[in-house]
């Protein structure tokens, strides 16, 4: 059995039902990416199994307990997040920003340990973050900033790393470093992530597992190949594409070259504007992303 799963889980903002009777399972030391068309629920998913959200219904299982009945600082310790667009107070540096990753591994609220500065230094410089040591968060580029929090989420030293749209504001070149480093937690310190990803082909070449999402359900989940398909792409997106193979690595590469037509076209559709309705609904009831998402 899997380490991290949900069972008949339902999440609601407000009187909204987005996701219902979920049953998802997360291979461990695996990299997943959720993926699917604006407003599918994927991150709503993505926050729900971090516990920054509390279903309805059902429940998210970590080691076969119910997350929602561990104390946060226990859950910390076994999971990260970095949720979307997240803010950190005015003023406040790269390094105090890291630093708050060490919270959960912290006693009452003690000075950071050698061991903590140690690890700290560490994300600070794998990240790229080095020469932003003490520049305010505020003061960076969206690029920078971004990086700082993956920095704060890598210093919590969890098995588990969840990330919603990691290279949001990131050119290219910094997509692929982003996801390098992903990859490379996986490869090398066996860390199981789970991130959320709009750019398919970043999803084939960099996760093992996908998960192809719309309105709350799962239509398709398993290997690249299996998942990369001319009718899931139809069915989720709402788009006709080639699938061509990657000559480098062998995985799929998607290249849409039309809207569908019909009823799928029109779901499809509906599916961007909920999110849109959905967002007006909820305005100021979400759970503040801010550093005490990783307490």
């Amino acid at each position: 059995m899997d380490r991290l799963y949900t069972k008949s889980l339902d999440i609601a903002y407000v009187d909204r039902m987005i996701v219902e009777d979920l049953n998802l399972s997360i291979p461990a030391g695996k990299i997943t990416a959720l993926v699917g068309a604006n407003g599918s629920g994927k991150s709503t998913i993505l926050k729900t199994m971090a516990r920054l959200m509390k279903p309805v219904k059902g429940s998210v299982f970590l080691d076969g307990e119910s997350i929602h009945r561990q104390s946060t600082k226990e859950v910390a310790k076994q999971l990260a997040i970095l949720p979307q667009n997240p803010t950190a107070p005015e003023g406040l540096t790269v390094s105090e920003l890291v630093s708050y990753g060490r919270f959960p591994h912290q006693k009452g609220f003690g000075s950071l340990s050698k061991e903590d500065k140690h690890i700290v230094q560490w994300a600070i410089e794998v990240t790229g973050m080095k020469d932003f040591y003490d520049r305010p968060v505020d003061q960076l580029s969206g690029g920078q900033r971004q990086r700082a929090w993956i920095a704060m989420a890598l210093a919590q030293q969890t098995d588990i790393l969840f990330l919603d749209e990691p290279t949001t504001f990131l050119d290219m070149a910094h997509q692929l470093e982003v996801l390098k480093l992903l990859q490379k937690l996986n490869e090398e310190e066996h860390r199981t992530v789970i991130m959320v990803v709009h750019d398919l082909n970043h999803a084939t070449r960099y996760a093992h597992h996908m998960v192809a999402i719309k309105r709350g359900s799962v239509v398709a989940e398993g290997t690249p190949q299996q998942v990369m398909t001319k009718d899931v792409l139809r069915k989720v997106f709402g788009i006709e594409a080639d699938i061509i193979t990657d000559p480098r690595i062998g995985v799929p590469l998607c290249i849409p070259f039309e809207l569908a037509t019909g009823d799928v076209a029109v779901a499809a559709m509906a599916e961007s504007g909920r999110k849109i309705d959905c967002e007006r609904e909820t305005a100021g009831m979400r759970e503040k992303e801010m550093v005490s998402s990783a307490r």
